[in-house]
């Protein structure tokens, strides 16, 4: 029997928190959580704002939300019962929280507890999944996998991405023939900056909007090579004298070659991680201070992980799919284990769930592979093509109003009754 199995005669609740920066997909899942345990006739509750709702005590009910509600998660951006930035320090370093969850596990009769979330909430999962030995608890652990940025190690892409891959390409291709119509006498580079801060897989994806020397996007900028202002200064004046006009695209995280990022803030996050203050304006001061351009450029920002209108359906598809499964693996007895997507096959495109152990994800980073970025380290490879393009593939819009706005769902969310005294962390 697999280290990470072990028999489950246990009868209780599954406790489901969302973690992170949300997806436009993101709900697909928890509905995938929720009918999936509804099936089994095991009850689900959410955390409110992710780990901190465990710590605090405070539940959510799903049982209260009919059938189509959750059904209708399936279409709803953001994170329906909210999520936060919060990351576990270890067992030695903070006992205190560790036997806060506890009681709150055992205050509610939780015996599972689905994290989705990325690489720091796959730490945290990893965490709470050891918890039931080291305390004497009888509690399973199943991380879901969740990020836009598509850095989680092991699962062949990560659910969230394929849509802020489509937008990001779309994006790319619609502003550029915008820039196109208006370039012989007004913009001259169009910056497009877009999300990720180590990894460059969404930079990447805007290079699906055209293909050849001539085709938007003409520079892409990966936090993976170093920025080389003069490469990028020439291959912009080449791009406007031979086309007429320059698009780009550049990852947040692009660093100079003494490894600091472009738009460093000098703030940090939760979880520690720099705040990042926009490289789009940074790159287009030098192209005016040292090329003359007119320039525009573009910050998306949360605009390209929330748009479900533009939604993937395969990524769709994908986040309903692996909330299914973690239920799935839950019940069966396993323990500190996320599914992952493995590819199959790239034309047709096929692939499937399967279970990884969260020691070979958590604290890892999957980048871009240097055979997926051309030579001159400006654009994509054919392999990345390969690679990229099935994850944006068909198109899952939601169900659309008279007004002619999405009919999104929002949940009752009802509380869950206290039975403990706070908690101060």
């Amino acid at each position: 029997m697999s280290p990470n199995r072990r028999p489950s005669t246990a009868t209780g609740n599954l406790l489901y928190a969302q973690s992170g920066g949300v997806t436009a997909v993101i709900n697909a899942t928890a509905a995938g959580v929720i009918e999936a345990a509804r099936g089994k006739g095991v009850k689900v509750y959410a955390a409110r704002n992710g780990i901190l709702g465990a710590l605090r005590e405070e539940l959510i009910d799903t049982s209260k939300e009919t059938a189509a509600a959750v059904a209708a998660l399936r279409h709803t951006p953001g994170g329906a019962f909210g999520s936060c930035r919060y990351k576990l320090k270890s067992l030695e370093d903070n006992r205190a929280e560790y036997e806060r969850l506890i009681e709150v596990f055992r205050a509610h009769d939780i015996r599972w507890f689905l994290y989705n979330g990325g690489n720091d909430s796959a730490d945290t999962a990893l965490k709470i999944s050891q918890l039931g030995k080291a305390m004497n608890y009888d509690i399973r652990c199943i991380g879901v996998p969740k990020t836009v940025d598509n850095d989680l190690a092991v699962t062949d892409c990560c659910p969230g991405f394929g849509s802020v891959a489509k937008y990001t390409a779309i994006s790319t291709l619609e502003a550029s023939l915008d820039v196109a119509s208006m370039a012989e006498t007004s913009t001259k580079v169009f910056i497009l900056e877009v999300m990720g801060r180590h990894a460059g897989w969404i930079a990447a994806a805007a290079g699906l909007a055209g293909e050849g020397a001539d085709a938007p996007p003409h520079i892409i900028l990966f936090p993976e090579n170093p920025f080389d202002e003069t490469a990028f200064l020439s291959k912009v004046k080449a791009t406007v004298e031979r086309v007429g006009w320059c698009t780009v695209v550049a990852s947040e995280g692009v660093r100079n070659a003494a490894g600091q990022f472009l738009a460093e803030a000098g703030t940090r996050d939760a979880f520690g991680h720099a705040q990042l203050g926009g490289v789009a304006p940074v790159l287009a001061a030098l192209v005016k201070e040292k090329l003359g351009y007119k320039y525009h450029w573009a910050l998306p920002d949360y605009l390209q992980r929330s748009a479900r209108h533009a939604a993937s359906k395969v990524d769709a598809e994908q986040a309903y799919a692996v909330g299914k499964a973690a239920v799935g693996y839950a019940l069966a007895g396993m323990n500190a284990v996320m599914p992952v997507i493995v590819r199959t096959s790239d034309a047709p495109y096929r692939w499937k769930i399967e279970p990884a152990p969260l020691a070979k994800i958590a604290n890892r980073e999957k980048k871009m592979p240097k055979h997926f970025i051309t030579r001159d380290g400006f654009g994509i490879t054919a392999a990345a093509r390969r690679y990229l393009s099935p994850l944006i593939h068909g198109e899952a819009p939601p169900p659309y109003g008279k007004d002619g706005l999405p009919r999104y769902v929002q949940l009752k969310n009802a509380a869950v009754a206290k039975k403990l005294a706070g908690f101060q962390r």
